[in-house]
């Protein structure tokens, strides 16, 4: 299962042999530095790079490549090293882009020897640097992690190796470009326009979020290609049509646009949509592929159209600067035509790539219309008809909807967030008044009440999807407050036990969870799973944390981040319902805390992003049915499916 990373995300690595593979559209030089507990590199000997392409444990590329794979053994590695830093710079003279804002942004992928992808990173939102680090390799209690770092570099390489404190990093930088030019001859060419790959192609759900709120996981395409020019095309001096298809997509995902049938023919009508028109081995899995292809399609013709859009306004603003700086236009109605002229360009430029959108966003909203009523329970919305024949699974899905995403473009058209499972990260329930128009019609009460009835909904949904028994929910409640909303599950009988209310009832669940954790940690790294003790609750955990951090002391804020940070790895997973703002007085310690989970709203907000173009998608939380009686039915069943034993 692939762990989609978005910068400062980190995510545990299960082996010890690995490989990283580096695919960047355009050469670049591909590196490592070993560095000690406080990433420092104690010299030259510990740095790979293509003039020195071997250490211990480690070996990279000897030149400039659009495409890496740097081979790790971390059990090879000198006892001292606790952290690999993976570097990326632009070579010199290669004839490529000067800094990585020029061009597509590099995709970095850590995976099995097998080739299975454990955990993957687009490094987004450079611009004049040269020179980045991509990912970390650290230790960990014991424990290997690796974490999406990002940070990039205006000096290049020389500020880079500055930066982890090595002396004389303009010299050494030198000597590394100096041996990458040496093997340019060598060096794998630039490959033409990217095109969906097959070692690209995997599965996962979508990123995170326009400030400090993290991207929705998704599934990183090939990284975006150039901003289109006047109406989806390109600006002068860049290369061919973009394609803007999801790489799963059927037919729809052309690598070459199709010539235009001459003027005396009729235009071939769009396809009509199937549902399940995409690759995966089971109806779900090509439901899930359609899904994402369609989030991606409007992502990026959405990118299309904002693009000409700014083409057309540069150019307008461009033509009449000249206008006005030429004093002839100054003379008769010269300026006035020529402003006239360049006000009727612009508005073609944004007429076309209007009614390019236009067509787009017909064939996706056709597609939603398809989709949306042949979704499974765990894909589709509360009312759904799917969820009036509901029955107890006897496999888990492999994905899970939160919610819905939108555009302002078109915000009609909706699609549907759907994370893989089990969860990679935890959830946060914002409960605090945030930036969104929606909050800010809200009382406090009332938004605390929304936030407390949307984590039912996700918890009601997760048992729900999972086979009875196999998913086991606890509750803190310190002060009490949220009985109302959390009667379904109470009075359903669902819950491990009731909710724990005061800083006793915190205590003791914090102390079995992490109990848990530990034991389960210790069984697998002795290799000895069935030596847990007996009755442990196998099942995976989630802990509903509401009203933190009433009821909270020092020792159990620790524990609280220490599930957050070990406790996806073995199942157990927190759903915070907390404003962060009222855990301001613990400053930044609590920083980590919520940069680790994911967060959503129980109004609709504008705060999550895609890792391709940057979007700003609205989140629309799950919504029960006025007057629906959905949830207590399916709450229901799973409680009598328990009681019965049945798996």
């Amino acid at each position: 299962m692939t762990a989609e990373l978005v910068r400062g995300q980190n995510h545990p690595l299960p082996d010890t042999r690995l490989e990283i593979r580096v695919s960047a559209g355009h050469p670049v030089v591909a590196g490592t530095t070993l560095g000690d507990e406080r990433g420092r590199v104690a010299g030259v000997e510990w740095i790979a790079h293509p003039g020195s392409p071997s250490l211990p444990g480690i070996e990279v590329s000897q030149q400039a490549a659009a495409d890496h794979r740097l081979a790790v053994d971390l059990e090879a590695l000198p006892d001292s090293v606790h952290r690999v830093s993976v570097l990326l710079a632009l070579p010199v003279g290669a004839g490529g882009p000067s800094r990585f804002g020029a061009a597509a942004a590099p995709f970095v992928a850590v995976t099995a020897l097998d080739g299975t992808e454990i955990a993957s990173y687009t490094i987004t939102g450079l611009d004049s640097e040269s020179a980045v680090v991509a990912l970390e390799l650290y230790r960990r209690q014991g424990a290997w992690k690796v974490r999406a770092v990002g940070q990039g570099y205006e000096g290049g390489l020389a500020a880079m190796l500055g930066d982890q404190g090595l002396e004389n990093p303009a010299e050494l930088a030198a000597a590394i470009l100096e041996a990458v030019v040496r093997g340019m001859a060598r060096s794998v060419a630039s490959p033409p326009p990217r095109v969906p790959d097959a070692e690209r192609v995997r599965h996962s759900a979508p990123a995170t979020a326009a400030d400090t709120a993290p991207t929705v996981p998704v599934t990183p395409p090939p990284a975006p290609a150039p901003s289109p020019g006047p109406a989806g095309g390109t600006p002068s001096g860049q290369g061919g049509p973009i394609d803007y298809a999801h790489p799963r997509r059927r037919a729809a995902a052309p690598q070459s646009p199709p010539q235009p049938a001459p003027r005396a023919e009729p235009q071939q009508s769009p396809p009509v949509p199937v549902a399940g028109d995409a690759a995966g081995w089971s109806m779900d899995e090509r439901l899930y592929n359609q899904v994402w292809g369609m989030f991606e399609d409007l992502a990026r013709t959405t990118a299309a159209y904002r693009s000409a859009c700014d083409f057309a306004e540069s150019r307008l603003d461009q033509e009449l600067d000249r206008v006005l700086s030429d004093p002839r236009s100054r003379i008769g109605g010269t300026g006035d035509a020529a402003r006239t002229e360049a006000r009727a360009k612009h508005d073609e430029l944004t007429a076309r790539a209007q009614e390019a959108l236009d067509r787009d966003l017909a064939q996706l909203v056709a597609e939603s219309e398809v989709v949306e009523p042949a979704l499974p329970a765990a894909f589709a919305r509360w009312d759904s008809p799917v969820w009036q024949g509901y029955r107890v699974p006897m496999e888990t899905p492999m994905a899970l909807r939160l919610g819905d995403l939108h555009l302002p473009e078109r915000t009609d058209l909706h699609i549907p967030m759907l994370i893989r499972l089990p969860l990679e990260r935890g959830l946060w329930v914002d409960s605090g008044r945030g930036r969104s128009e929606a909050s800010a019609l809200l009382d406090e009460a009332e938004l605390r009440r929304l936030a407390l009835d949307t984590a039912v909904a996700h918890a009601a949904r997760l048992l729900a999807v999972y086979p009875a028994g196999d998913f086991t929910v606890h509750v803190l409640d310190a002060a009490g407050s949220g009985s109302a909303s959390l009667a379904p599950l109470v009075e359903s009988g669902v819950l491990a036990a009731p909710p724990a209310a005061g800083a006793a009832g915190v205590s003791a669940v914090l102390a079995q969870l992490t109990e848990r954790v530990d034991l389960v940690q210790m069984a697998v790294r002795a290799g000895a799973a069935d030596a847990l003790p007996p009755g442990m609750d196998t099942a995976e955990q989630l802990l509903i944390v509401h009203d933190f951090p009433h009821g909270f002391d020092d020792r159990a804020v620790t524990q609280l981040r220490y599930l957050a940070d070990e406790g996806p790895r073995v199942g157990v997973h927190l759903l915070m319902v907390a404003d962060r703002e009222d855990a301001s007085a613990y400053g930044p310690l609590l920083d980590p805390l919520w940069r680790s989970l994911l967060r959503v709203t129980p109004v609709a907000d504008d705060h999550l992003a895609d890792p391709w173009v940057g979007h700003a998608w609205t989140y629309e939380p799950p919504r029960i049915p006025v007057g629906s009686d959905v949830l207590r039915q399916v709450l229901a069943q799973v409680a009598e499916a328990r009681r019965q034993g049945w798996r």
